[in-house]
């Protein structure tokens, strides 16, 4: 069996994936194919079982084996904006969420992903909540979720080009069909930043041998809580909310390796780890511990990766830059307004000046 290549967005050591599909093929001059459909199923199950065992037990020691992670100190390259631009050069994101409980969420994230500089924003969601949910951000469009089924061909439709950067969870909510749009999401061939609900969806043997078939982009956000779920059977020593910053780093590199993602792990000094490297953000401020600030930082590095994966700048540098812009738009807001009070809505507002701050100082590391 030929070895996987490896792509730029999958860590070293990343394991071999074993897909799901299970394919037959008849010769005639074999023997006689046994027809019965209890024995037929028996082994399909038999052999599905064997590749989840199999795919789980490769994410897992792919996470649990020796590897090296280093420190980056640099300071990570801003997307440019040339004089002869136009919208289409800035690339378009789409956000994947809202619920009837959470239509704000969407609506949040959007607004982070225009406010980073990204030329389009589309939001798909249930066909009740997107007139609601651009009434909060009428800057963007919308679009009516289709069946998990015809998810694919739906955002085909919007995005012939397959440039589109994907930003999934912002309150989606955990419906029964959830997990079904989560796995068709993964195998699509468009950037992807995960967050929220999304996350804890993602949970599981089935959702790491998804993400280790990517091929593209692929970025997680969890908060320690999400972490965990999503560490769930992988044994990781390391606490991620481990006083010592390199403990907190190798609890997130084993993810982002397991997951072939990379891994923003956050909370005070956010850790962003793409497996192989590793950075400590060292901007932000207390008052970003309010409802859908990560909302914010989802659509704002969706919007940085739009603009920046076409300049061939690395996910791992993109990612990088949006935590440190989400926390000086924070220390931006209290510099002026104090320690508490901040609406994510106001942050995502925020974020522009943060870029000030940033082109005039090289980011926090």
């Amino acid at each position: 069996k030929k070895k996987k290549k490896k792509t730029a967005n999958q860590p070293a050591g990343g394991g071999d994936f074993v897909p799901g599909n299970l394919s037959c093929t008849h010769n005639p001059t074999s023997r006689p194919r046994v027809c019965n459909a209890a024995l037929a199923i028996s082994t399909v199950l038999s052999l599905t079982s064997a590749s989840l065992t199999s795919s789980a037990a490769s994410c897992k020691a792919s996470a649990m084996g020796d590897f090296d992670l280093k420190k980056d100190e640099t300071s990570p390259p801003f997307p440019a904006r040339p004089s002869n631009s136009h919208k289409g050069t800035y690339g378009t994101v789409i956000v994947i969420g809202g619920c009837a409980t959470m239509i704000g969420a969407p609506a949040i994230c959007a607004t982070a992903a225009l406010r980073s500089g990204t030329g389009l924003c589309k939001i798909m969601a249930e066909r009740d909540l997107v007139v609601p949910i651009l009434s909060i951000q009428p800057s963007a469009t919308g679009a009516v979720m289709p069946p998990a089924a015809e998810l694919t061909e739906q955002l085909n439709q919007h995005d012939a080009s397959y440039k589109a950067v994907l930003a999934v969870g912002p309150g989606w909510g955990q419906g029964d069909n959830r997990r079904d749009y989560i796995l068709e999401l993964l195998k699509n061939k468009r950037p992807m930043v995960l967050d929220a609900d999304g996350l804890n969806v993602l949970a599981g043997e089935v959702g790491r041998a998804a993400t280790q078939a990517r091929q593209t982009p692929l970025v997680l956000t969890p908060h320690p809580g999400e972490f965990q779920r999503l560490a769930a059977g992988l044994d990781i020593p390391e606490s991620p909310v481990d006083a010592d910053s390199f403990v907190r780093a190798r609890a997130a590199a084993r993810l982002a390796r397991a997951y072939n993602a990379v891994v923003v792990l956050k909370g005070m000094h956010s850790i962003v780890t793409d497996g192989e490297r590793y950075t400590v953000n060292a901007s932000g401020h207390p008052c970003l511990a309010t409802a859908g600030s990560g909302d914010v930082l989802t659509g704002l590095l969706a919007g940085l990766l739009a603009q920046g994966l076409p300049q061939n700048i690395s996910v791992f540098d993109l990612t990088r830059l949006a935590v440190d812009l989400h926390g000086r738009a924070g220390e931006s807001w209290a510099a002026a307004h104090g320690d508490r009070g901040l609406l994510a809505m106001e942050l995502a507002h925020t974020i522009p000046a943060a870029f000030k701050t940033a082109l005039a100082a090289p980011p926090k590391n």
